[in-house]
């Protein structure tokens, strides 16, 4: 069995065919391929299937499984990955394409320089995956956790975002309050957290703690969530620079009428950034079997 290695400003996934899995992928196995020290080490797995047909121009669908074995419902790091993975497998013939998600169909454009440009859809401020008191756009809203308090924005751009704004992320002990905000009664299906220092209108530095994985070098869900957020609360400008400790994103911010009525407000966002193929691997008799993948007595290589 192949499996590709891909990362994108220091997130990285594996890459997988669904039509190449001797057996589905347990939470176990998701774990152990996820592991870095026993398996190949990385941020989750992007799995590649077929496109279901319920988005008609879809050329595939991509699956995003966590190293805890849920599942999300978009990467926009994961995306990048899996676009250039598919031209790069000739899987596509042209620089622009669709690509199913649980979040819904999304669309990416390859750049002559091997970025990728993806509409990431619609930002909104409001959404099932947030649960306060009170109507409209959940902005500035106060969050408690043991010992500690803060204001957040919540951004749902396919999955959801607490977005909190601090002097220095860097004195933030994300380790600790990560987990505890994740997980807060707020988030009824959890939380992916981002603390912002505001450089400028234009730049902000970010880290990044993602639901089912923890902290990573870069989100692209995230970013696109902290420049709506700054564009939603004044105190940004598109396009924006998202600063990562992984590198940078550009995020592009277009505010327009709600999309869905209400008195919710949508923005459209794009992000821009790179993505690399790390290598190329076939999976080991061991490893296999670790993994629990035997068939008719042996590892299916």
């Amino acid at each position: 069995m192949r499996v590709a290695k891909w990362q994108g400003l220091g997130n990285d996934y594996i890459i997988v065919e669904e039509s190449e899995l001797p057996a589905p992928l347990t939470a176990e196995a998701i774990a152990l391929l996820c592991d870095r020290h026993r398996g190949i080490g990385s941020d989750g797995i992007l799995v590649f299937c077929p496109p279901t047909g319920a988005v008609s121009e879809a050329v595939a669908r991509m699956r995003v499984l966590n190293p805890d074995g849920s599942e999300a419902e978009m990467c926009g790091n994961g995306v990048r990955m899996f676009a250039r993975y598919l031209e790069r497998r000739s899987v596509v013939k042209t620089a622009r394409f669709t690509i199913e998600t649980l979040a819904g169909p999304i669309e990416v454009e390859i750049k002559p320089d091997g970025g990728v440009r993806v509409d990431m859809g619609w930002a909104r401020f409001r959404s099932d995956n947030v649960a306060v008191d009170g109507f409209g756009d959940v902005v500035d809203r106060l969050l408690e956790i043991p010992a500690r308090r803060y204001q957040f924005t919540f951004v749902d751009v396919g999955n959801p975002h607490c977005v909190i704004f601090v002097d220095d992320p860097n004195q933030v002990d994300l380790s600790a309050v990560g987990p505890a905000i994740e997980h807060h009664e707020f988030f009824p299906n959890r939380t992916n957290v981002e603390f912002v220092q505001l450089e400028d209108t234009t730049t902000a530095r970010v880290r990044v703690w993602e639901r089912g994985a923890g902290e990573t070098q870069a989100c692209g869900t995230g970013a696109t969530a902290v420049a709506a957020a700054c564009v939603r609360r004044g105190v940004g400008e598109s396009p924006m620079t998202v600063c990562l400790p992984g590198g940078d994103l550009l995020i592009e911010v277009y505010p327009t009428d709600s999309h869905d009525g209400g008195d919710v407000s949508s923005y459209r966002v794009f992000m821009t950034g790179p993505a690399q193929e790390v290598f190329t691997a076939e999976l080991s008799p061991e490893l296999l079997a670790n993994l629990g993948w035997w068939l008719d007595g042996r590892a299916d290589i």
